[in-house]
C-alpha cells in the first residue's frame, strides 16, 4: 500500500510540474485577490485588520478550486482512470494520493503565502500565527472535499462550474471555523476550539471523501 501511494504520489506531482505550476497560478491568483480588497475599501488599518481573515480564508476557497477540474477529468479523458480501476490498487487509495498531491501543489503553497497577506491586511502577529496554523489544519478538508466533487463530475465535460456549485457549500464549516480561530486571537479570546474543530473537520474528511469519491467513479465508469 505504501509502495503504491509512493507510485501515485510521484505521478500527480510530475503531471502537475509538467502541465505548469499549478501551485504557483493558485499562489498568484490568492495573491492578486487580497491584494485588491486594500485598493477596494481602503487602506486604514483597523478595518483592514478587522475583515483579513475573512478575506485570506475566501481567496484560498476560491483558489483551491482553480485546479479540482483537472483532478479526475484528465485522467479520465486518457483512459489513465480505467486503468487504475483495473489494477490492483484499491480506488479509495488513489483517490487519496490524488487529493494529497494536490494539497502539497496548492493547498500548502498557500499555507505560506499565508503571512505575507497577514501583514499586508495589517493584521497583528499573534492574529497572523493563528491564521498560519489555522490554514495548516484547515486546507487538507479543501483539498480533500474538492476530489468528491471532481469524482461525482467527472463525466462532465468542462464541469469546473459544476464542481463550484456542489462544493462551496461543504466549504462553508471549514470557513466558519477558520476565521472564528482568527476573531477569537484578534479579540483575545481562545482560538484552541476553533483550531480542534477544523482539525476534526480535515480529519473527517481525510478519512470519508476518498470513499465517496471512489463510488461516484466506479458509477461513471459503468
Amino acid at each position: 500500500m505504501i509502495s503504491a501511494l509512493k507510485t501515485i504520489l510521484s505521478y500527480e506531482l510530475k503531471l502537475a510540474w509538467r502541465q505548469g505550476s499549478t501551485g504557483g497560478m493558485a499562489v498568484a491568483f490568492f495573491l492578486v485577490t487580497v491584494a485588491l480588497f486594500p485598493l477596494g475599501v481602503g487602506p486604514e488599518a483597523k478595518t483592514l485588520a478587522s475583515i483579513g481573515g475573512g478575506v485570506i480564508w475566501v481567496a484560498a476557497l476560491l483558489a483551491a478550486l482553480l485546479s479540482l477540474e483537472r483532478l479526475i477529468h484528465s485522467d479520465l479523458e486518457d483512459g489513465f482512470l480505467d486503468q487504475l480501476a483495473l489494477s490492483p490498487w484499491p480506488l479509495e487509495l488513489v483517490i487519496f494520493a490524488k487529493a494529497l498531491g494536490h494539497w502539497l501543489v496548492t493547498g500548502l503553497p498557500l499555507v505560506l503565502a499565508t503571512p505575507l497577506l497577514g501583514v499586508m491586511m495589517q493584521m497583528q502577529a499573534h492574529s497572523i500565527e493563528v491564521m498560519f496554523y489555522s490554514m495548516l489544519v484547515g486546507t487538507p478538508a479543501l483539498s480533500f472535499i474538492g476530489s468528491l466533487g471532481s469524482g461525482l463530475t467527472a463525466m462532465v465535460k468542462k464541469g469546473g462550474l459544476l464542481i463550484a456549485l456542489l462544493i462551496l457549500p461543504l466549504y462553508i464549516p471549514t470557513l466558519i471555523f477558520g476565521v472564528s480561530a482568527i476573531d477569537a486571537a484578534s479579540f483575545n479570546g481562545d482560538p484552541v476550539p476553533h483550531l480542534m474543530i477544523l482539525a476534526a473537520l480535515s480529519i473527517g474528511a481525510v478519512a470519508l471523501t476518498p470513499f465517496a469519491s471512489a463510488a461516484a467513479i466506479r458509477l461513471a465508469l459503468e
